[in-house]
């Protein structure tokens, strides 16, 4: 057996008690001198450039005007993330790390990151929780502003690190949101949701993923449904 499996982190792996939407705001708000409408946004499944290109197109902004300020805000995000996040803030989902822990066991699984956080705002997140060492790489925010383009750049990482091309359903992905059962189906990959995150599990089950669980706290079960 060979599996590289790829984890979402917000609503999957942790929650970060909405301290990362609340610093997003406030750096929104120094560098386009507003929020947008984030009270009433879906942030699930989105990488973090997307989220400020969705957010600043509805309060108005043009294309142009956001990519001359794209940096500038998620520098300010980056580093006001790091500031305002407390250890406390950041609790593992149920069953994360058994189930982590488990799938790092076992032999011909490789471990990695799949997420719209930029790549040091998910290490940020991941640290309290002692998250970080089982996943050494991964596709981020950072990569790419488009989420369905992150698999394959994972997949290409995968192969840099570990040698080997995974490929079709030896490629698993586990995530709360719809886009994370989605963004892999280009690739046949296997897709597995968890309904720990803001999305239904009723919505979930819509987009047929090939394992559908409400968390991961059975271990042996999660594990199965992982790799299949």
């Amino acid at each position: 057996m060979r599996r590289l499996v790829l984890f979402d982190i917000d609503g999957t792996l942790v929650s970060a008690g909405g301290v990362s939407s609340r610093a997003l705001a406030e750096s929104l708000v120094r560098v386009f001198g507003t929020e947008g409408d984030g009270a009433s946004y879906d942030y699930s499944g989105k990488t973090d450039p997307q989220i400020v290109r969705d957010l600043m197109r509805e309060a108005g902004f043009s294309d142009r005007e956001i990519d001359a300020r794209m940096v500038a805000v998620l520098h300010d995000y980056r580093d006001r993330l790091a500031r305002s996040l407390r250890p406390e803030h950041v609790i593992a989902k149920p069953g994360v790390p058994a189930v982590v822990a488990a799938l790092a066991r076992m032999p011909g699984v490789t471990l990695a990151l799949l997420t719209g956080n930029l790549e040091p705002c998910a290490r940020v997140k991941l640290a309290p929780v002692d998250l970080n060492g089982p996943f050494p790489f991964g596709a981020f925010g950072s990569d790419h502003e488009d989420r369905y383009q992150l698999p394959a750049k994972a997949v290409e990482r995968a192969l840099a690190h570990t040698g080997a091309a995974f490929a079709g359903k030896e490629v698993v992905i586990v995530g709360d949101s719809i886009h994370d059962v989605l963004c892999g189906r280009s690739l046949g990959v296997r897709a597995v949701a968890v309904a720990t995150g803001r999305t239904p599990a009723e919505r979930l089950a819509q987009e047929a993923p090939d394992a559908l669980m409400d968390d991961l706290a059975d271990t042996d079960r999660a594990v199965r449904a992982i790799v299949g």
